[in-house]
């Protein structure tokens, strides 16, 4: 079944950010050659499987709202603010670093789950003579920090949090 992407029309059957034309120019560049050597049915589903990821992780973050109640994903968005210009995304878009993040995401989820399950934390590991201790409070999620870096501008904190909005490092 060939992926139908999000272009910035807020298309109700739309199933990634980013087309496997583009994942592949942006992969190429970088010279990802894990992903040039995936079939095309692989690449597809891997840019599904990072499209729901962002819904799920980025979701309720955007900035902004959606275009229609009927688009399938969360961008296009109205009022999506451009902190680098002062002024706000287009609203018939799909912005650039949405698209690229997609991108990194999906050659991350074509070699395994970008959310696992969870289970009980591990606090002291000991395999032969290597031991792993985990800090207290630490994450069991995988963060996919470059990523989180790309989309930092257009997140804000969730509704009733006193989180501040996220910033570039």
């Amino acid at each position: 079944m060939a992926l139908e992407t999000e272009t910035g029309s807020g298309s109700p059957t739309a199933e990634s950010y980013c087309s496997v034309t583009a994942a592949d120019a942006h992969h190429a560049a970088r010279g990802a050659a894990a992903w040039a050597a995936l079939a095309t049915d692989a690449k597809e589903q891997a840019l599904r499987r990072a499209t729901d990821y962002m819904g799920q992780v980025y979701g309720p973050l955007w900035s902004g709202a959606r275009v229609t109640d009927a688009q399938a994903l969360d961008w296009p968005r109205s009022s999506a603010e451009r902190p680098e210009t002062g002024g706000y995304w287009s609203s018939t878009i799909v912005p650039a670093p949405v698209v690229k993040a997609c991108a990194e995401l999906a050659l991350r989820a074509s070699s395994g789950p970008l959310l696992g399950d969870q289970g009980r934390e591990v606090i002291e590991q000991t395999v032969g003579p290597i031991t792993t201790k985990y800090a207290q409070g630490s994450s069991q999620a995988t963060r996919y920090a470059a990523v989180d870096a790309m989309l930092a501008g257009m997140l804000t904190a969730p509704r009733g949090s006193s989180a501040l909005r996220l910033v570039r490092a």
